[in-house]
């Protein structure tokens, strides 16, 4: 039995009658295999397992993207029962952000480059509203996609500055059969564009440099943000029509 806790009161009331340790998968909802591969990983390693869906509007840069991000709770429902998971922590944005967004966490290195440097504050949000998740479900350990490989190390690197809690466990992405990354913005793209999508995968595992990935795929028509090598590992974000895709892989 699955059981839905809207407000933070509402699940540190239910949080203090759970024993054992607790596995937790923070989401944007709109879930899909890779978020399946985090539930099935957290489900294995711990007794209790808890899903966050929240749509955090403070990591949009684009109110536009916010506003079509995908809604898919019945279908989410269903994949949380199926995985067993426990509770799903399913929150308004008036109670995760009482102070209206006064206060914030901000990394002021890292979280400057790659996607920080084309999504000014993206990085402020999500760091913010990972501490606060973190602070509502007291998690053993949380699990985060390696497909959002920035998003993880930042995540990481905030844990251990804090002196938080809990340990930080990576998934290996999950792909699509061609190659493509699995992501909610996915079902955005259009039929065209779709098919056109794992060019991504492609580029940054065929090219020999970052530069002639970038050239490959600004010739096939995507409007290449960036793609760069830090420390063995080659990171692209580029937009097909308006859906902004990104990826990562060890090179």
């Amino acid at each position: 039995m699955t059981v839905v806790l809207r407000s933070p009161q509402e699940f540190k009331q239910w949080r203090k009658k759970q024993s054992g340790s607790v596995g937790f998968v923070p989401t944007m909802g709109a879930l899909h295999s890779g978020h399946e591969q985090l539930l099935k990983t957290a489900r294995a390693e711990n007794n209790i397992v808890v899903l966050s869906i929240f749509v955090n509007p403070t990591q949009f840069n684009d109110p536009k993207d916010f506003e079509k991000y995908p809604i898919t709770w019945d279908a989410d429902l269903k994949m949380a029962q199926n995985n067993k998971v426990d509770a799903i922590f399913y929150p308004h944005a008036p109670d995760m952000y009482p102070d209206n967004y006064r206060y914030k966490v901000t990394e002021n290195e890292y979280s400057k480059t790659l996607d920080g440097a084309h999504r000014p504050g993206h990085f402020d949000g999500v760091l913010s509203v990972v501490m606060k998740l973190f602070n509502v479900v007291s998690p053993t350990k949380a699990y985060f996609g390696e497909k959002d490989f920035q998003q993880m190390r930042l995540i990481q690197g905030m844990v251990e500055s804090f002196f938080m809690n809990l340990e930080i466990v990576p998934v290996a992405t999950v792909r699509e059969s061609d190659g493509l990354a699995k992501s909610s913005r996915n079902v955005r793209l259009t039929q065209e564009q779709r098919a056109l999508a794992p060019a991504i995968y492609k580029a940054i595992t065929t090219s020999k440099t970052a530069d002639e990935a970038a050239q490959a795929l600004s010739a096939q028509g995507f409007k290449v943000d960036y793609v760069t090598d830090i420390d063995n590992r080659r990171y692209v974000a580029a937009f097909l029509g308006e859906v902004r895709l990104i990826d990562n892989v060890q090179i």
